[in-house]
C-alpha cells in the first residue's frame, strides 16, 4: 500500500495526480532477503518473467533446503548451474555474489543503519551487479521510499510521455532529474506509478 503522505505528496504534480488518483499499486512481495533477492534478480535479467522463474525454481532446487546457501552455491560446478538454465556470465555472476557476502559476512545483515548511497557504493563493487539491479533491490527489498532508477527505460519512456520531453541524451537525464527532485522523498513511490502507468496502457 502506498503511503497517504505520499499520495498526499505526488498528487502535487500536476502530471502525476490523475495516476496517483487512478492507480493503486500492489504491496512488495518481498521477504526481505536482500542476499537472496540479489542472487534471484541476477538469474532474472534479460529474460521473460515466465522463463526466469522456471530457471530460479530449477536453480534452487540444486540446494537441500531450496536456499542459496553462500557457502554450497561457491562449490558448484559451472556445468551444473548451466544445466539448470544459467549462462556461463550468470553462474559466475551468483557465484560473486556468494563470495562477496561470505568475505563480507552479510548474510542476515541489517541494513537499516545504512544510507541507499553507501549500499550502492558496496554492493557494485561485486562483478555482475550494477546500479539498476541495487536499485531495485533497494526500492523493493529494503523498501526504501526515495530512489530514482533513472536508467530505468519504463521510467525514462514514461516520463518522456506523461511530461512530453522532448531531449535526449544528458539534457533528457537533467530535465528528468529535476522533475524527480520535486517527488522527494517518495522517489520511490513515484516511479511505481510511472510503471503501472506504462503497463496498464499496453
Amino acid at each position: 500500500m502506498v503511503p497517504e503522505a505520499a499520495r498526499l505528496h505526488l498528487s502535487n504534480d500536476e502530471r502525476l495526480r490523475p495516476l496517483v488518483a487512478a492507480i493503486q499499486p500492489a504491496a512488495s512481495q518481498s521477504a526481505g532477503d536482500l542476499y537472496a533477492e540479489l542472487v534471484e534478480s541476477i538469474i532474472y535479467q534479460q529474460l521473460s518473467i515466465k522463463a526466469a522463474a522456471t530457471i530460479h525454481k530449477r536453480f534452487l532446487g540444486l540446494f537441500p533446503e531450496g536456499y542459496p546457501v553462500p557457502e554450497a552455491l561457491v562449490k558448484l560446478d559451472t556445468e551444473l548451474l548451466r544445466g539448470v538454465g544459467l549462462s556461463y556470465q550468470k553462474a559466475n555472476y551468483v557465484r560473486n555474489v556468494a563470495e562477496f557476502f561470505m568475505a563480507e559476512n552479510l548474510i542476515g545483515y541489517n541494513w537499516d543503519e545504512h544510507e541507499d548511497e553507501e549500499i550502492l557504493r558496496r554492493l557494485t563493487q561485486i562483478k555482475g551487479v550494477g546500479r539498476w539491479t541495487v536499485e531495485m533491490i533497494l526500492m523493493f527489498t529494503l523498501k526504501r521510499p526515495d530512489v530514482f532508477p533513472m536508467d530505468d527505460l519504463g521510467v525514462q519512456n514514461s516520463m518522456i510521455k506523461l511530461y512530453g520531453l522532448t531531449e535526449t541524451g544528458k539534457a533528457l537525464r537533467q530535465r528528468m532529474t529535476a522533475i524527480a527532485e520535486t517527488w522527494r522523498p517518495y522517489r520511490s513511490w513515484a516511479c511505481v506509478y510511472l510503471w503501472r502507468w506504462k503497463d496498464a496502457g499496453k
